[in-house]
């Protein structure tokens, strides 16, 4: 199962599933760059950097892996592509550790917040929606009572949409509908949740404002609504990015971070694309760890990120 598996055997096949096309893309060139060689030599590297950069890890961070890999090759010999594979293992999820990338296994990470409350924020497109569903759904299954707040009251189907979710999830949602204020709507939901008791809150957000000095205010005045009622949140600004747009996952990731506190990152659609490197560059450019990772379309299909788990789906 590989480096030393926790999940359980369905969500690590999922997890193997969803990577295939990264892990197809970079595994075969990597073939390629050490085909005929006896040794890890300069060449090698340097397709192996080539490899890293193509596959959106980013320019800065596959630099960083290479340096680590050039160390580790002077030192101690290595020799063949499966040496290569263990040591490009190695080597990224040590720099995921050092990116405060955790080890979570499951959705119990809440126990002792009540309400956990979580705030989320991305473009339009990205699968926020569609990620506050799914989030709702492996809280449910994982024992919490959930509670959604539909404060994404500017553009028209979203609301619509996060009660689609939230019947899907079995979960409750308040809405204002549509124009209505979004600090209020996040207001009333921690409210609501806090005389119901409940355990996990969840904030939708517009995805698109005019600029981003609407933007911060927008996400600001709904903290400080939030926080006359828990003073402490939201506990989670989590940031929900599109795996499959590669550089501009980044991009988008440099404007919603000058923009609100982000303190956790969701990566979707990573079954659909070759470029789940950029899951490696975001979490060490910006050094905001990576919390959950979308890896198909059904509702289960959401995982807690893990590091050992992500490195050795992706070069087994």
């Amino acid at each position: 199962m590989g480096l030393f598996s926790i999940f359980s055997k369905e969500k690590k096949q999922k997890l193997d599933d969803g990577l295939e096309k990264t892990r197809e893309s970079v595994l075969t060139r990597i073939s390629r760059a050490v085909a005929g060689k006896s040794k890890v030599d300069e060449d090698v590297l340097d397709n192996l950097e080539e490899i890293l950069v193509t596959s959106d890890v980013g320019v800065d961070t596959t630099l960083r892996i290479i340096e680590r890999i050039q160390q580790r090759v002077s030192r101690d010999k290595f020799l063949g592509a499966a040496e290569l594979n263990r040591i490009l293992k190695e080597e990224i999820a040590g720099l995921l550790l050092e990116n405060n990338a955790g080890d979570l296994t499951d959705f119990n990470f809440t126990t002792g917040i009540k309400p956990y409350v979580i705030m989320v924020v991305g473009v339009n497109g990205v699968g926020k929606t569609t990620t506050i569903g799914k989030l709702a759904h492996q809280f449910k299954n994982a024992g919490k009572s959930v509670l959604l707040g539909a404060a994404d009251t500017f553009r028209a189907a979203a609301v619509e949409q996060l009660v689609i979710w939230s019947e899907r999830a079995g979960v409750p949602v308040v809405n204002q509908g549509m124009n209505a204020d979004p600090a209020s709507v996040a207001f009333e939901t921690v409210k609501t949740a806090l005389a119901g008791g409940t355990d996990v809150v969840i904030i939708d957000t517009a995805g698109r404002l005019h600029n981003k000095i609407n933007l911060m205010n927008e996400l600001s005045k709904i903290k400080r609504v939030m926080q006359k009622l828990v003073p402490d949140a939201p506990h989670e600004i989590l940031l929900v990015l599109d795996a499959s747009t590669g550089q501009n996952a980044i991009e988008q990731a440099r404007q919603f971070i000058a923009a609100t506190e982000v303190n956790a990152l969701a990566l979707t659609k990573l079954d659909g694309t070759a470029k789940g490197g950029v899951v490696i560059g975001i979490s060490d450019q910006f050094k905001i760890p990576v919390k959950y990772i979308g890896v198909g379309e059904k509702i289960a299909d959401l995982q807690v990120f893990n590091r050992i788990e992500f490195v050795d789906s992706l070069f087994k």
